[in-house]
């Protein structure tokens, strides 16, 4: 593969396909709600049954806006609703409401980080349409599902800046990111709600013209774009190299294998006779609602990313991990929001709650006001920052007030000198070697001592203090004599 990348070089290209959060479909009212029983939530408009006429649901349209907001795009305030005429049998009415001629957006850009730096990603356009519904294949027979179709898609196309699969997933990653943040879309991949066809061809380096392309048809994971691409590119190479021509069609990638397989031979534009959509007027954008759909945008987490490390203190890795899910971002914010210590609340988020959940996606199994709670008690000093931890922990166990359960089990930090000091005399007598070696000069065996001292009140004692006492006596000629 080495040796054929150095002659020829990869070009892709991606269209992805978006479901949009709106709780009902772009034509008609029927739910969009995933996981209904087959076919209960269709009717004779996204059927297209004879006679029935759609209405455009305005909530796409905002949606849709607002995605290409996000990308940078051109808004067009008059857009229009094709038709795009093909046979699917998942699609009962034999053709889909799309854009073709005049998309709601264009001209945008998306900016991805890749091994060489930062690398800009131009988007073609941002257009509306309706999605199909499912087909289950079981031995024998084949299924229909409509309750997909006419839930609300928006199809990204960019242009073909790509040149490895790795790029490709860079970009998906990113862009998931984005609509998620902005609550356009919830991007579940394992739902279909995301997913992604690869436009790839092959051609020698310095060459200006493009190859032959293949299309690789609904790719539902950033690991399978990476990897289907890397073969296809392969294949395609290999075959040029025996001489062969490279076909334009459409494959699917075999997991199974690892391998792209063909599934038909591609549709050309022709094929797909796009007209003005007869049933539907122009689609119409003013001013006024661009600019209120402009301000409603919430901040992204590239954004939130640098707030954190600003607000927060948090290094840059800390604060991607805690703006990893929407879900987890909202939590800790409502968390910082709510105590008078909202860095310890951050440390303790970036810290023990992401060690202990499993998954970004995961919800942290108690509320942000305990969280909140817990930064308070060790602000304010009536715990010590292992004995928070403990707590972090306890409260994955069972949602409970942190407060009372400190009362409860007796948590609160000793910070009594009196109290401390003839454990801390203790702890010098069970280790005589480190208390020698300290008063050597290294210095660093305070901290077995200390450790020996935490242990002896269940790590309940005040560090500091612990440390200062042990300090005062190690350099005490009365205590060294003693």
């Amino acid at each position: 593969m080495n040796s054929l990348l150095e002659k020829y070089e990869v070009v892709i290209g991606l269209e992805t396909h978006i479901e949009l959060k709106t709780e009902t479909k772009i034509f008609c009212s029927c739910s969009t709600a995933y996981g209904a029983a087959p076919n209960t939530q269709c009717c004779p408009v996204c059927t297209g049954m004879p006679g029935a006429l759609p209405v455009l649901n305005r909530k796409a349209v905002e949606y849709a806006v607002k995605a290409g907001m996000l990308l940078h795009c051109q808004t067009a305030l008059v857009s229009q609703m094709d038709r795009k005429n093909y046979f699917y049998p998942d699609l009962p009415k034999a053709y889909q409401i799309s854009q073709y001629g005049l998309p709601l957006c264009r001209d945008g850009w998306v900016e991805i980080e890749t091994e060489t730096g930062k690398k800009r990603i131009r988007v073609q356009r941002v257009h509306l349409e309706e999605d199909a519904g499912k087909l289950l294949h079981r031995e024998g027979e084949t299924l229909v599902d409509c309750n997909r179709c006419g839930v609300p898609l928006i199809e990204i196309v960019t242009e073909p800046d790509f040149r490895s699969g790795q790029e490709a997933a860079a970009y998906l990653q990113k862009l998931r990111e984005m609509i998620r943040f902005a609550g356009l879309s919830d991007c579940k991949m394992n739902e279909g709600s995301l997913r992604c066809d690869v436009n790839l061809s092959v051609r020698k380096k310095g060459e200006a013209r493009l190859g032959v392309r293949t299309e690789l048809k609904n790719l539902n994971s950033f690991q399978f774009v990476a990897k289907a691409a890397r073969y296809e590119a392969r294949r395609q190479m290999e075959l040029l190299e025996q001489g062969g021509a490279v076909v334009q069609e459409t494959r699917r990638f075999d997991e199974a294998s690892g391998k792209t397989l063909p599934m038909r031979r591609k549709e050309t534009l022709a094929d797909y006779r796009f007209f003005p959509e007869p049933d539907l007027p122009p689609v119409l954008v003013s001013q006024e609602e661009w600019e209120r759909w402009r301000r409603e945008l919430p901040e992204t987490a590239e954004e939130r990313r640098a707030r954190y490390g600003r607000e927060y203190g948090l290094p840059p890795e800390s604060a991607a991990a805690l703006t990893a899910a929407p879900e987890l971002a909202a939590w800790f914010e409502q968390a910082a929001a709510g105590t008078r210590f909202p860095r310890l609340a951050a440390n303790l988020a970036a810290g023990e709650v992401l060690r202990l959940l499993p998954s970004p996606e995961e919800s942290v199994p108690f509320s942000p006001d305990r969280l909140a709670v817990l930064a308070d008690l060790l602000g304010e000093g009536a715990v010590n920052s292992s004995t928070a931890k403990a707590l972090v922990g306890m409260l994955w166990r069972q949602d409970q007030d942190p407060r009372a359960l400190v009362e409860e089990l007796g948590l609160g930090q000793l910070r009594d000198r009196e109290s401390l000091l003839p454990l801390a005399r203790q702890a010098l007598r069970e280790q005589p070697k480190a208390a020698s070696d300290y008063r050597a000069g290294k210095k660093a065996a305070l901290q077995a001592l200390a450790g020996q001292l935490m242990r002896k009140t269940r790590g309940r004692a005040d560090p500091a203090l612990a440390k200062a006492l042990l300090q005062e006596l190690l350099d005490s000629p009365e205590e060294e004599e003693a």
